[in-house]
């Protein structure tokens, strides 16, 4: 007669699980913001969207970290990649002027390693934390056979909230609008599927350090968190559109928050090309048009305001820690492309 069989004869340990809990929840605790009703531990988490809110308008975004999670598992650095999992999500919601309100995670392995999903969720629970936002809830999936020992997949889902009067739509950009660019913490989130293949070229011939960094660090960098910065913008300055340079680079995300007919010219050299993206361009062997449409290429958020309001409006942004730059201007579109780099 054949034994009963349980979840560890499956492969799943639920000891590990419970083990995971305990060690989340104090890392979720920080993260705590007013609306929270009730975090993680439920069926289901409650949030109430703050009362200083007159005609709310609920924003949402979903997203994960790609194919950097590849060199995350080779390198054993798995401390920072819940930052850019975060940062993907609140960003993006960010740029309809919205304030990230709470985040929900999704992290599935086929084996439980505590000590990875606890680095990989205090990543998390750091981000929620650096944009203000509430970890209130998630989901730890174990499945046996469904993963390779030691990798994981992650995805993130972000629900902010704005004033319906105050949601940016791009539709009252205009000919001679400043277009400012906010410095990237590095690659982020997109492009890692050509980074893995310049870092096989390079071989045994990487460089030590990239922009004072060591190697892994430079390039493992997790995305930068615009949040808190443009908030104070926005609550200052008539910002118009606002865009989050992802997967499509400068010419693919910047059109996106323009009305029909108009075009971002972007001026070269108008802000420096890091160590990082310089290595890179030179060892994938790939011409300027296409590293500012695989990479961020050094600009991780773009600010589109009116002329006059450009200055006051850089100045707020580089008294909240960023490095502005001005990039270019808005002009008639034409028959040429939605964005132009010269």
């Amino acid at each position: 007669m054949n034994k009963p069989l349980s979840y560890k004869d499956a492969g799943v340990d639920i000891d590990a699980g419970d083990a995971l809990v305990e060690r989340i929840k104090p890392l979720a605790k920080k993260t705590m913001r007013e609306g929270v009703l009730a975090g993680i531990g439920g069926f289901g988490a409650l949030f109430e969207v703050p009362k200083r809110y007159k005609e709310p308008v609920l924003v949402s975004g979903t997203d994960g970290v790609g194919t950097k999670l590849r060199l995350a598992f080779e390198w054993q650095m798995h401390d920072t990649v819940g930052i850019d999992l975060v940062a993907m999500s609140v960003n993006d919601v960010l740029v309809q002027g919205a304030e990230p309100l709470f985040f929900l995670d999704y992290f599935a392995c086929g084996k439980l390693d505590v000590d990875t999903a606890a680095a990989v969720v205090g990543g998390i629970a750091k981000g929620c934390e650096l944009s203000g936002c509430a970890l209130i809830g998630g989901e730890t999936a174990e499945m046996p056979g469904m993963y390779p020992d030691g990798e994981y997949d992650l995805a993130g889902f972000a629900v902010g909230a704005v004033e319906k009067s105050k949601i940016l739509t791009g539709q009252n950009v205009q000919v001679g609008d400043v277009v400012l660019g906010l410095s990237s913490a590095g690659v982020h989130s997109n492009g890692f599927s050509l980074v893995r293949k310049v870092i096989e070229r390079a071989g045994s011939n990487t460089p030590a350090t990239l922009d004072g960094q060591p190697f892994k660090q430079a390039i493992m960098a997790p995305t930068r968190l615009y949040v808190k910065s443009v908030l104070a913008a926005l609550s200052t300055q008539p910002i118009k559109a606002l865009a989050h340079i992802t997967g499509g680079g400068l010419l693919e995300n910047i059109p996106r928050v323009l009305p029909d007919g108009l075009a971002a010219h972007l001026r070269k050299g108008s802000w420096p090309q890091t160590e990082l993206f310089a290595w890179l361009q030179s060892t994938a062997g790939i011409d300027d048009l296409e590293m500012n449409r695989t990479f961020n290429n050094g600009i991780g958020m773009v600010v589109v305001v009116d002329a006059a309001h450009a200055p006051a409006c850089a100045e707020v942004l580089r008294q909240q820690g960023e490095e502005v730059h001005t990039i270019g201007v808005i002009a008639q579109r034409g028959q040429g492309p939605a964005v132009v780099v010269a």
